[in-house]
């Protein structure tokens, strides 16, 4: 049930687009082609169960997690539609 001006249903478009939105950065950070025996960042050896797991690996563990660290994380809230959003 909507509320107020929106119509029937608007709830769950929004999330909907918040549930799109976040698999298509999660299928944009996918790596893609053949993998790597050996990470391209610090030369350490990829283990082959690794690279059994992840398609297209490029990185070793601790580099990939060195590299989502710096990633920005997603907040969690969908600012569509929000006030806030409208007025900046």
């Amino acid at each position: 049930m909507a509320g107020g001006w929106s119509r029937d249903g608007a709830v769950q478009d929004q999330i909907d687009a918040s549930v799109e939105d976040a698999v298509k950065l999660a299928r944009s950070r996918l790596p893609d082609g053949e993998g790597l025996t050996h990470c391209q960042v610090c030369e350490a050896d990829i283990p082959e169960a690794r690279r059994k797991a992840v398609p297209g690996v490029r990185l070793c563990i601790r580099c990939q997690s060195k590299l989502e660290e710096k990633q920005p994380r997603s907040t969690g809230f969908n600012r569509r539609g929000s006030k806030d959003s409208q007025l900046k």
